[in-house]
């Protein structure tokens, strides 16, 4: 059995040096600045106005996870960026010259461990690729850079992306939930949820196969969204399954969401199942306060009374609706789906991980390993993780899943699937409504000892990834005025700007979301 590192060395020693390397600043007098909830508009704001520097706020983060990550247990950062104080002086120097700036300049990111980054280390949760650093960017990463974005940090997650009920990796150990670390902050995008409800950076990026980003998004009060499969580049995203995965924005506002998924969203020749000219020109124009009137949204109570659903979350969930109703919504209730739990159930998961790392770990220029299966006959694998890595050993290496003896059809082309997209479509086009709607979670967080035992409720499973649809999560509470609830809200494929303009509507109206406790801005 791994033993898991109590503390990242490297991300102390990055944060030691770039603490020493800003000395000099510290005693110019500028304000500091203020990181607890900050936004990207806010920051940039305040940096055109000279209040701080892009640097002041870098350092700003930096000292933030050096003050509360470890020391409060949450453990949600794996490696600071050694680069990114560099880049901040260069934002700081095109400011200062009145240089036009991109969207996203000076808005310090943290990335999951699973997204390729060419100057840190992206080991996909796996100690195998511990000191793996990838030769080029992921797709969305080049972008996010190219609008001004700051990768600050990566993040922890589940190991090889596996588990949607924890954040444990066999690289850097487990992820508490920042609302409480007796708590799982869910699987498998933990790391970055966690630390963006810290205020450890100003938005963060995940991935979601089945759950990842919407599940631990509703464990930590966060707004995430898993865009229509076809829209958005998975290209240097470590897979877990190639024609389910979903790479997106966590952030604590839908402003701020929608910031980054605006650069990121948009056809990739590298990802063959991404399609031209379908993004809007701008998500930016979805933010309209007003988005939920005339809207009509269908409340799919398969996934709101299921059996063992908690009582307080079921009344927060109508308490939700009340809301909506009041913002202008038309709420249908209940909303059904033909056969949707006949499909859901006989839509099997395709076993294809195996086959899809093996590609990924091609593109690496130092290939760590070339078989997932050599992991087996190693200690590079966590207890939590052999049992999957067992489970996919016994499918091909070199055979594509649609050449199975047993196919495994890739999207589009999978039939359960695709009966499943007509169904909501057919079913959503008859009632006229705009969005379904349901808790993301029916069952408050596990508690860290017993994340396994304790996995209940995670709606967000269902119908999304199946059908290839959009999908978000938004703030609608807390369970015992303690941890945060999500409410999820799943669309037509590329309606993406009507899931934000109701997202942010319902965000502006009720405003749920409020920081964790134990975090205070530092002096």
């Amino acid at each position: 059995m791994l033993t898991f590192p109590s503390c990242n060395d490297q991300t102390q020693n990055s944060i030691s040096e770039v603490s020493a390397s800003s000395a000099d600043l510290t005693a110019k007098m500028r304000q500091a600045p203020r990181l607890v909830e900050a936004t990207i508009a806010k920051l940039q704001e305040s940096l055109r106005a000279g209040n701080f520097t892009c640097r002041d706020v870098v350092q700003g983060y930096f000292n933030r996870i050096a003050t509360y990550d470890q020391p409060a247990g949450i453990n949600a950062i794996t490696e600071t960026n050694s680069k990114a104080l560099r880049r901040a002086d260069e934002i700081d120097a095109d400011l200062a010259k009145g240089i036009e700036m991109p969207p996203l300049f000076c808005a310090p990111l943290l990335v999951k461990d699973n997204f390729d980054t060419a100057d840190m280390v992206t080991s996909g949760g796996s100690i195998a690729l511990r000191n793996s650093v990838p030769e080029d960017d992921a797709f969305m990463i080049r972008k996010l850079r190219d609008a001004g974005a700051i990768v600050l940090a990566k993040t922890n997650m589940a190991e090889w992306a596996f588990s949607p009920r924890e954040s444990i990796s066999s690289s850097y150990g487990r992820t508490a939930n920042a609302y409480d670390v007796n708590y799982v902050p869910a699987g498998s995008s933990g790391g970055t949820a966690s630390g963006v409800a810290a205020s450890f950076g100003v938005a963060g990026m995940g991935s979601d196969t089945g759950n990842s980003i919407r599940g631990p998004s509703s464990h930590l009060s966060l707004f995430g969204l898993r865009s229509t499969l076809g829209l958005t580049s998975r290209d240097g995203v470590i897979p877990l399954n190639f024609d389910r995965d979903i790479a997106g924005p966590m952030a604590r506002t839908v402003e701020d969401g929608v910031r980054l998924f605006d650069v990121i969203a948009g056809f990739d020749p590298n990802d063959p199942l991404t399609e031209p000219n379908r993004r809007e020109d701008s998500y930016l124009k979805f933010l309209n306060a007003d988005g939920l009137q005339g809207k009509r949204l269908g409340v799919l109570r398969s996934l709101v009374d299921q059996e063992g659903a908690d009582p307080e979350i079921k009344l927060i969930f109508e308490e939700a609706l009340a809301s909506l109703e009041k913002a202008g919504a038309e709420v249908v209730d209940p909303f059904s789906i033909t056969d949707f739990r006949f499909l859901s159930e006989s839509i099997p998961f395709c076993p294809r991980f195996r086959y899809d790392v093996a590609r990924y770990l091609r593109t690496l220029r130092n290939q760590p390993v070339s078989d997932v299966n050599l992991l087996l006959e190693s200690n590079e694998v966590s207890d939590e993780a052999r049992s999957r890595l067992t489970f996919y050993s016994e499918y091909p290496l070199e055979v594509p899943p649609d050449e199975w003896e047993e196919p495994c059809m890739t999207w589009p082309n999978n039939p359960l699937r695709s009966q499943l997209l007509q169904n909501v479509i057919a079913a959503m086009s008859a009632a006229q409504i705009d969005g379904i709607i349901f808790p993301t979670w029916s069952n408050p967080p596990a508690h860290i000892e017993r994340g396994v035992e304790e996995y209940a409720g995670d709606n967000s499973q269902l119908l999304a990834p199946d059908a290839g649809l959009p999908a978000l999560t938004v703030p609608m509470g807390f369970w015992r005025d303690h941890l945060p609830v999500g409410l999820q809200i799943v669309g037509k494929p590329y309606s993406e700007g009507t899931l934000i303009e109701m997202a942010y509507s319902f965000e502006q109206a009720t405003l749920h979301r409020r920081p964790p406790a134990g975090y205070a801005e530092l002096d």
